[in-house]
């Protein structure tokens, strides 16, 4: 009986640690909601925060600490579909609920527990504010959609400015696909490496292409992300933060009217077994560069990837001997 009691509380401590550390991420993440919002990837932190809380707390019995982590997760959820413009009324609500989670794990480890009382207040005292940031999403929710369709039905624009506010507008919604885009190509790569999941990833690139439609520079930084996919050579562990990273960074800067400047990194290129471009060496410079073997080697190491260096070398070899 002793040494099942001290199971339980090894198994409670456990749990509180963990809801700690998930505290940590959610308030971290709330008090800069707005950037948190722009990164997909901290808002999936924060939702994965609340459901690990939700789930924790289910499995002991903590039905209060469930209820809220779960009303959480179901707003976080909300954010992942529909991006939102967040003000400060939205952090604001958004942190009350924060606050009454955060009351109950502090509870939870006090020297009383979380005692039913307690907790069945703290649940009541946290409704309203829950309530009010269901209703003021759904209200946002609402008026982004509204929007969007006033928007396509709406008269055109004077003629000289039609053309930047259509440029405008397909640079967004670039944007707000391609992190859609990118949402599912990460749960892809957290599966297991299959060739299906591999397929579905480049159909994922597909997609991709065809959102970039007349962007020349997107266009060859997807294929070349996935040409890097298609080798399976190439593990997710070292695929998944470098194509998304770099697929993010360039719809930003084709969002922002920067498209001349996106381009793929030498990393995926070599991952792509794509190679660099061959810069062009005047004739002044070349007799010069090629007297020094650094110098050539270095141009040579720019120009080709690995495999390719590996055929010059086995050619020179040849040629030496």
């Amino acid at each position: 009986m002793q040494m099942e009691k001290q199971k339980q509380q090894q198994i409670l401590g456990y749990f509180i640690e963990e809801a700690k550390e998930h505290l940590e991420t959610l308030e971290s993440g709330l008090l800069d909601l707005r950037s948190t919002v722009a990164d997909s990837e901290r808002l999936n932190e924060l939702f994965r925060a609340a459901h690990s809380i939700k789930g924790g707390a289910a499995m002991l019995g903590f039905t209060s600490i469930h209820k809220i982590g779960h009303r959480l997760e179901d707003s976080f959820k909300l954010l992942q579909e529909h991006p939102l413009t967040v003000d400060q009324q939205l952090e604001s609500f958004f942190l009350k609920g924060f606050d009454a989670l955060k009351e109950l794990v502090d509870c939870l480890q006090g020297p009383f527990g979380l005692r039913d009382e307690d907790a069945d207040q703290i649940l009541q005292e946290s409704e309203p504010a829950f309530s009010e940031l269901q209703d003021y999403l759904n209200r946002l929710i609402g008026v982004d959609i509204k929007s969007t369709v006033a928007a396509a039905q709406s008269a055109k624009p004077k003629a000289s400015a039609q053309p930047q506010a259509q440029s405008a507008n397909s640079a967004n919604n670039l944007t707000a696909q391609v992190t859609v885009g990118l949402k599912q190509m990460l749960q892809l790569f957290k599966q297991k490496e299959s060739a299906a999941s591999r397929q579905q990833l480049q159909a994922l690139c597909a997609r991709l292409l065809q959102l970039g439609k007349g962007v020349n520079a997107w266009q060859n930084l997807v294929k070349t992300a996935q040409a890097a996919i298609a080798n399976p050579k190439n593990s997710y562990q070292v695929l998944a933060p470098l194509v998304i990273k770099e697929l993010k960074e360039a719809s930003a800067l084709v969002q922002t009217g920067r498209a001349d400047e996106v381009a793929p990194s030498q990393q995926l290129r070599r991952l792509a077994a794509v190679p660099e471009p061959v810069r062009y060496i005047p004739e002044s410079t070349a007799p010069a560069m090629f007297m020094e073997p650094r110098l050539t080697a270095k141009a040579l190491i720019q120009a080709f990837n690995k495999q390719q260096l590996t055929e010059i070398a086995e050619l020179l070899l040849k040629a030496a001997k």
